[in-house]
C-alpha cells in the first residue's frame, strides 16, 4: 500500500470516527443536561435517539412529508414524549432518591422500546440522505455528504446551548438548579419546571441525533440501548456533567472505534472505545475534563 492510499484511508477513518463521535457527543450532552439538574442518569436517553430516527422515517418515507417539514415535527413529537416521560415516570414518585429515579428511567426505556417494536416491528429502516448519497472525494477518501450534516448539527447544538445557558434567564435558572436546587427554590425558581425543561431539551437533542444518523446507519427499535451505553461512556470519559467533556469524550470514542475497526479487527470495534474508557478512569476517575471534586461543569 503506497503512502497516498494510506493517507486517503486514514482520512476516511478519521472523518467516519468524527461523525460517529458526533452522535455519541449529542447523546452524552443529553445525559449531562438531565444529570446537571437532577443528578440522575436518564437511561432512556438512547430511546429518544431511536424514536427520532423511526418517527422521521414514518413522517417522510410513509406519510411523504418533505424533509424540511418532517424534521421539526419529529423533534416536537419526541420532545413531547420526553415531557410525558417526566410526568408519568419521574413526578409521581413520592420520595424520590437517585436510585429510584434511575430505576424509573430504566422502566421508561423498556416501555418505549416495547412500544416501538409494536409500532415499527423488528425491521431496520432507511431514511433519505439530506444531500444525496453521492460521495465527495477528498484526498482519496470517499466521504458521504450526510457526515457533514451530523457534524454540523453537533456544532449548532453546542452553539445553541452555549447561548441558552449563558445569555437567557431560563438557562441561568437551570444552571442555578444544578448548583444548588434548594437555594434556587428559595429565590423563586421553580425547580420542577427546570427538571421538566431538562427532559425536553434532552429528548430534542436525542431526536436530532437519531434523525441525522439514520441515513448513515439505519434505525430499528433495538438501537437505543447501545447508543445509550456509548453516549453514557462518552459522558463519563469526558467527565460526567461536563459539556465540553461530552464533546471530547464522544469524539474520542468515535475515533477510537473507527481507527481500531479500520486498522485492527472490526469485530472488536465496540471493545476498543470501552477499553480506552476504562484506562482513562483508572488514571483519572473524574474523566478527562471532569472536576476532581464535583465532576460537573455548568457551561460550555
Amino acid at each position: 500500500m503506497n503512502m497516498a492510499s494510506l493517507a486517503g484511508q486514514l482520512l476516511q477513518y478519521i472523518v467516519t470516527g468524527v461523525t460517529i463521535g458526533s452522535i455519541y457527543a449529542m447523546v452524552a450532552i443529553g445525559f449531562n443536561i438531565i444529570y446537571n439538574v437532577t443528578e440522575i442518569i436518564n437511561l432512556a436517553q438512547g430511546e429518544f435517539v431511536m424514536l427520532g430516527g423511526l418517527v422521521m422515517v414514518s413522517l417522510h418515507m410513509l406519510w411523504k412529508l418533505p424533509l424540511i417539514a418532517a424534521f421539526p415535527v419529529t423533534v416536537v413529537i419526541v420532545t413531547g414524549i420526553g415531557l410525558l416521560m417526566n410526568y408519568a415516570a419521574i413526578r409521581p414518585i413520592r420520595r424520590p432518591t437517585v436510585l429510584t429515579l434511575i430505576i424509573a428511567t430504566i422502566a421508561a426505556s423498556m416501555i418505549i422500546k416495547g412500544a416501538a417494536m409494536l409500532i415499527w416491528g423488528t425491521d431496520s429502516f432507511d431514511l433519505t440522505a439530506f444531500s444525496g448519497r453521492t460521495p465527495i472525494l477528498i484526498a482519496g477518501a470517499a466521504i458521504q455528504p450526510q457526515y457533514f450534516w451530523v457534524i454540523g448539527f453537533l456544532v449548532v447544538i453546542v452553539a445553541g446551548l452555549t447561548f441558552f445557558f449563558d445569555k437567557t434567564i431560563i438557562g441561568k435558572a437551570m444552571s442555578a438548579c444544578s448548583e444548588n436546587a434548594a437555594a434556587a427554590q428559595l429565590v423563586g425558581i421553580d425547580v420542577r419546571w427546570m427538571v421538566l425543561l431538562s427532559f425536553a431539551l434532552s429528548a430534542a437533542i436525542g431526536a436530532i441525533a437519531g434523525i441525522t444518523m439514520t441515513p448513515i446507519a439505519l434505525m430499528d427499535y433495538d438501537r437505543g440501548a447501545m447508543l445509550a451505553i456509548k453516549g453514557f461512556g462518552a459522558a463519563v470519559l469526558g467527565g460526567l456533567g461536563s459539556f465540553p467533556g461530552a464533546i471530547v469524550g464522544g469524539l474520542m470514542m468515535g475515533l477510537i472505534e473507527s481507527l481500531g475497526a479500520g486498522f485492527l479487527w472490526s469485530g472488536y470495534k465496540d471493545a476498543y472505545a470501552l477499553a480506552a474508557l476504562l484506562i482513562v478512569l483508572f488514571i483519572r476517575p473524574s474523566g478527562i475534563m471532569g472536576n476532581r471534586d464535583v465532576i460537573r461543569f455548568k457551561r460550555f
